[in-house]
């Protein structure tokens, strides 16, 4: 697994998995980690907009705060609208 480095101010060196994706509206989400072994998951990237301010609700949606890149949640009902 080749993960990429990325510096967060409020973190300081996460990685990105380019390999595990979810999809957005936008671009993919990617995978990020804590850690270079990819054992400790600290939230998603957005490829639309290169940032990793999102955000992830308890139906698995992701929106991104910075764009309008959004992955729809893995359960729907008609009732949480």
């Amino acid at each position: 697994m080749d993960l990429e480095a990325l510096t967060v101010e409020s973190e300081g060196t996460v990685y990105v998995d380019r390999e595990d994706t979810e999809r957005g509206s936008e671009g993919p989400f990617y995978a990020v980690y804590t850690t270079e072994a990819a054992t400790d998951r600290w939230g998603y990237f957005c490829s639309s907009c290169e940032s990793v301010d999102n955000a992830m609700d308890t139906m698995g949606r992701i929106v991104c705060n910075e764009c309008p890149n959004v992955r729809k949640p893995e359960e729907w009902d008609a009732a949480h609208e």
